[in-house]
């Protein structure tokens, strides 16, 4: 593609889902195909580390606005752990500080150990991490040798599966809420077991309602010639809000919804909804309360019902 001034850039919206290869930072992946897309405004949801691979949903325009949906929404990995070794950070990257006996347990005694995470736990969040202590970074006190006291956090895994054990190998897939640390959870596995452990490969295979099927290559969005061939995958903003009901408005409830008023409507559920004009334009996010009314939450401004309805094509 032709190098292009920042001023040049184009007016896009919608949610791109990348899949991240290792060795790029998630606002390194985002600024790449950024660059692809001609786009003005950008923002990705829910960090991915340069070592991890799988599913990065990145945020163009209008779509910018359904970032925090995506942060909290629940996600499926797939995990690799290396038995036998610890790293200082929890991953393949770091260095070995810790080896230890393997058990010689076999698939169902770690199906079984894999098991008692099912279900709300407390977590202790990693030093290699970007929470924030006394305003600096973990990560920058790790780095320099630095370790302090970490507060549990609550995390959910709603499911756990055994995919393979050999040797000092365990291969698992797990679904699980925001704010959950697999490098952690692998290391906790591993000490039921009476060893240590590390993650050698960690793959994000969803975010929320957007599975596998979605994701794009980078090498396949460079190798775009033009930001329009970029654009035929994007996906409308409204595809990550599935999870909640929907309402339809008319036009002059539109204007009124639009303009930050509340306006009478109809679904199956009160609270956070999906509002639609009665033509299908996706306008924004609302709430529904116990009367009827329809509080405008998050105001979208696409053009036309075409661009609402886009989906990305398989990869």
């Amino acid at each position: 593609m032709s190098r292009r001034g920042k001023n040049r850039r184009d007016i896009v919206d919608g949610v791109l889902l990348l899949n991240k290869p290792a060795g790029l930072s998630s606002n390194q992946a985002l600024q790449r195909v950024k660059y692809a897309l001609n786009a003005r405004k950008a923002g990705h949801t829910g960090s991915l580390d340069p070592a991890a691979t799988g599913m990065l949903p990145l945020c163009f325009g209008e779509a910018t606005k359904v970032s925090a949906f995506l942060l909290g929404a629940d996600k499926t990995y797939r995990v690799v752990a290396s038995l036998g070794e610890r790293t200082d950070s929890g991953d393949a990257t770091g260095n070995r500080i810790e080896s230890a006996d393997v058990p010689a347990l076999g698939f169902a005694e770690w199906e079984r150990l894999l098991g008692e995470f099912i279900g709300e736990t407390m977590q202790v969040p990693p030093m290699y991490s970007a929470l924030k202590k006394d305003g600096k970074r973990l990560y920058e006190l790790a780095r320099r040798g630095e370790e302090v006291e970490r507060e549990p956090r609550p995390i959910t895994v709603y499911e756990a599966e055994l995919l393979e054990c050999a040797g000092r190998r365990l291969v698992f897939r797990v679904r699980c809420s925001k704010g959950t640390y697999i490098r952690t959870l692998v290391e906790d596995l591993a000490a039921k077991a009476g060893t240590v452990a590390y993650t050698q490969n960690l793959h994000r295979e969803s975010v929320g309602c957007f599975d596998s099927k979605a994701m794009i290559d980078v090498s396949r969005i460079e190798r775009a010639e033009t930001p329009a061939e970029v654009r035929q995958w994007l996906i409308s903003p409204d595809q990550a809000l599935l999870s909640l009901d929907q309402a339809h408005i008319s036009r002059e409830a539109a204007d009124r919804f639009c303009g930050g008023q509340p306006v009478p409507a109809k679904a199956a559920t009160n609270g956070l909804v999906r509002v639609y004009r009665d033509d299908d334009l996706f306008l924004g996010v609302g709430e529904l309360a116990e009367d009827g009314m329809l509080a405008p939450k998050r105001v979208f401004s696409l053009s036309s019902p075409v661009a609402a309805s886009n989906s990305a094509p398989a990869a």
